[in-house]
């Protein structure tokens, strides 16, 4: 019998909340702390004490994209057509771009930061490059010369379209989180036999090369290691849409408050 946990539903769930929870912190609180001065007399210790509350909150959203990496390369493993996937990923880059422009850069459109959906997208380009190198030149006896040129050549292909992917994702488009971001999902794609350990390592790629608050994923362990692989209630197109109409109603308030 197949243990029961969280489906990945409920891991969808936790990923919205904390991504929400983020995304309030660096759109209307970020602002109100850059314009608390000219609202009134403020001292240090209070400016301080919102800094830590903004801080706090901007520690629980570090959870939100390992988790949606980690479910990236899960539906990379079980989608029957990974072009309708990749397409569905592009679809809605380009729907969320500009509510994303809105709330953290302030603008209709800037393509100097772009939103987490295309480096989601280059994520599953770069790893179905990968598992195609993997699978035509997969080695399978060993001793033989030709054997050991072709696991040579497979490696390096797979470094090169590694490479490519992160480039695209850092100098290209410019994606949120970037080059650390396709990495930590080709580090959950090459160990996604040992999730708990791919995990681990893709959170500790986040922390070292993007922010030290990426560490506070880690509690994400925990749900992640109580995943039982199934589906769960399917909602599909919610989660997806969440994005955009989230970071949109974000705007809206910071519109509204002045802020911004």
């Amino acid at each position: 019998m197949q243990k029961k946990g969280l489906s990945g539903y409920w891991l969808k769930v936790i990923a919205v909340i904390t991504m929400l929870i983020d995304h309030t912190a660096a759109t209307i609180l970020e602002q109100m702390l850059m314009q608390l001065p000219e609202w009134g007399p403020i001292d240090n210790a209070n400016w301080e004490q919102w800094y830590v509350l903004y801080l706090i909150l901007r520690g629980i959203g570090r959870m939100a994209f390992p988790i949606y990496c980690y479910l990236l390369v899960e539906g990379f493993t079980h989608t029957r057509s990974k072009a309708k996937y990749a397409l569905r990923l592009f679809v809605f880059a380009l729907i969320s771009e500009v509510p994303f422009d809105l709330a953290l850069n302030g603008t209709a459109f800037d393509m100097s930061y772009n939103n987490v959906f295309f480096t989601l997208l280059i994520g599953l380009l770069t790893i179905t490059a990968a598992d195609y190198i993997r699978e035509k030149l997969m080695v399978r006896t060993d001793g033989d010369e030709r054997v050991i040129w072709k696991d040579v050549l497979r490696i390096v292909l797979t470094m090169a379209v590694l490479l490519a992917g992160g480039a695209m994702a850092e100098l290209v488009l410019r994606c949120d989180y970037g080059a650390c971001g396709v990495l930590a999902i080709f580090a959950l794609y090459v160990f996604r036999e040992r999730r708990v350990m791919g995990f681990a390592l893709a959170v500790a790629i986040l922390g070292v090369l993007s922010s030290t608050l990426e560490f506070a994923a880690l509690l994400m362990l925990i749900p992640i290691h109580y995943y039982d692989g199934t589906r769960g209630r399917q909602v599909k197109y919610f989660f997806y849409a969440f994005y955009p109409v989230h970071l949109l109603a974000l705007a809206l308030i910071c519109y509204a408050l002045g802020l911004g």
